[in-house]
């Protein structure tokens, strides 16, 4: 309920929305003051019969500029109760077929962003490792590299542009076993590369011993 000026009524009056018509009805009068208006407040409504699911969300997640589609490509899941292979059957293989060509990178930002969690860190960092990532795997020459030990020099490296470093130390404890020395190596390899494809240094940022104080001081982990 709410109010608004009916010109039938000549004076505002409390108003009736439909929202499954989208219109705006006068109560005294019956007028239709607005039809058709879109409801932009979320909708809850539960889709999800058939899984049981009661997560009422039906929109995917943002969109990202580093991948060819946008983010926005679609998978087929598994029918419930289907038995046997899935890629076996002709919709299974007509998905295979259309395979996502950015798999990998998506299996590398979620990595990045598994680690960034671990560590607390914002996400502006973790967006910053992704394009770091990807310039160089756009590159196509990080093939037989350890590819853990390239994220995490990638994040590394993004926690130093952003003024917000942390210790190789810290970035190794959430490297999935990539040693400090693959990852000091990692970080030099990207900051080579990089540097010959922009033809000049990468700027890397200036550690003081100040920024390290708030990761390790009681009460104050803000890093």
């Amino acid at each position: 309920m709410g109010d608004a000026f009916c010109s039938d009524c000549k004076k505002h009056t409390e108003v009736v929305c439909d929202h499954s018509a989208g219109d705006t009805v006068c109560s005294e009068c019956g007028l239709v003051l607005e039809s058709h208006s879109i409801d932009e407040t979320s909708e809850w409504r539960i889709f999800a019969n058939e899984s049981g699911d009661n997560d009422p969300v039906r929109v995917g997640g943002p969109t990202n500029p580093l991948l060819t589609d946008g983010g926005l490509s679609t998978v087929i899941a598994k029918p419930n109760g289907a038995s046997g292979d899935f890629l076996s059957t002709s919709l299974g293989r007509w998905q295979n077929r259309g395979s996502n060509p950015d798999r990998g990178l998506i299996l590398a930002f979620k990595t990045i962003a598994t680690m960034s969690d671990r560590l607390g860190l914002v996400a502006t960092i973790k967006d910053r490792a992704n394009e770091i990532y990807k310039k160089v795997e756009d590159q196509k020459s990080s093939r037989g590299r350890n590819q853990d030990a390239l994220l995490a020099a990638c994040l590394y490296i993004a926690c130093r542009q952003e003024d917000k470093p942390r210790t190789v130390k810290e970035i190794c404890s959430v490297a999935n076993g990539a040693s400090k020395k693959e990852i000091g190596r990692a970080k030099e390899y990207i900051v080579k590369q990089l540097g010959l494809e922009a033809g000049q240094s990468v700027e890397m940022g200036t550690i003081h011993a100040g920024d390290f104080m708030v990761c390790f001081a009681p009460h104050k982990m803000l890093c």
